[in-house]
């Protein structure tokens, strides 16, 4: 087990991946000693981080080799990396069921810091309520599975949401709001923030429990060095921004939850929509655009009534038509239907 501390930001991130690329097991615990943009392997970082505005205030941003979205990481969070070679056969072969060991460490972490935790597959850590407390990632490094999930202490809500590139400021603010309602910490749900030791003890005895004794240990010369390799070739242009993929106008905040952007070309305007997800339901709405709506006024109201509304189609079809029948609405050329396609998609 290496107990690293707080590291440079971008080393707080290679470690893991120069010990995969060994082919060498180990648990690290670590924090980035300054903000770090971690941009997912198959994202498009031109797309989902405001590269701008990183430079412009000094935040590194780097891809890592693992999936999953655009974080935004500090140093009160304590990372738990664990690296398994794929042929160790102590481990299970299915990666639920890895991910579920994983995750067990974290959840009693976290009940023994005084927050009732809960797994919830496939890979997030949440409260008993469903706030989520940490997202697991996985991925297959050379000879290894690496798996990393965190343990947040206090999270900085609008540094996230300011890193994010976004198609508007409106969309900016619900993910502001949409991250504060659905993301969780230690500080949030306990009023403490208890010593880093004190979370890392925690953290190397649940891991003891399940994979095996675990012995502090320096890291190797030559596994920093191969991190400090691996620095220049992961913040290098070509594999930060090499081809990667990403759903524009869609940020996730956690598993079920997301903010969307849309707009659809009904026959009488453009209509834009912005809104917040969370199981399946819409939690906040803005609608925008050239359309013409009267009552003017009713639009707001129309915001409104569709908060609560289930995220399909019918759904939100159905609470439109009744809601123009209730208030009398008049649009022309724009029907409930073309609002029911820019909320959730033709």
């Amino acid at each position: 087990m290496y107990r690293l501390g707080k590291l440079g930001g971008q080393q707080s991130m290679l470690v893991f991946h120069a010990l995969a690329r060994m082919g060498r097991e180990g648990l690290i615990l670590v924090s980035p000693a300054e903000p770090i943009v971690s941009i997912g392997y198959f994202q498009d970082a031109r797309k989902v981080a405001d590269l701008d505005y990183c430079k412009a205030r000094g935040i590194s941003v780097m891809r890592r080799e693992i999936g999953g979205g655009t974080t935004y990481l500090d140093e009160n969070q304590i990372f738990f990396q664990l690296v398994l070679r794929r042929d160790n056969a102590a481990f299970p072969r299915q990666i639920a069921a890895l991910y579920q060991l994983v995750a067990g460490p974290c959840v009693d972490t976290y009940r023994d810091l005084g927050v009732d935790t809960v797994f919830r597959p496939v890979n997030d850590v949440v409260t008993r309520e469903g706030r989520k407390l940490s997202g697991l990632g996985g991925a297959d490094i050379g000879e290894c599975m690496v798996f990393v999930g965190n343990i947040i202490l206090d999270f900085d809500y609008a540094a996230m949401a300011r890193i994010l590139k976004v198609p508007s400021e409106k969309f900016r603010d619900k993910v502001h709001k949409s991250l504060e309602d659905n993301l969780t910490t230690l500080l949030r749900e306990t009023g403490k923030r208890p010593p880093r030791k004190h979370v890392e003890d925690l953290l190397a005895r649940h891991f003891s429990e399940r994979v095996g004794q675990l012995e502090e240990a320096p890291v190797e010369t030559e596994v920093l060095e191969a991190a400090r390799a691996l620095e220049r070739e992961f913040m290098s242009d070509e594999f930060l921004f090499k081809k990667g993929r990403a759903r524009e106008g869609q940020v996730k905040i956690a598993e079920g939850a997301c903010v969307l952007e849309r707009n659809h070309k009904a026959p009488g305007g453009l209509i834009t929509v912005t809104c917040a997800i969370s199981n399946h339901t819409i939690r906040d709405m803005s609608i925008s655009g050239d359309f013409t709506f009267y009552p003017r006024e009713r639009l707001n109201d129309l915001e409104e009534a569709l908060v609560g509304v289930k995220h399909e189609a019918a759904e939100v079809e159905r609470a439109v038509r009744r809601f123009y029948e209730e208030f009398h609405i008049d649009s022309p050329g724009v029907a409930p239907a073309d609002f029911a396609e820019a909320i959730c998609g033709g």
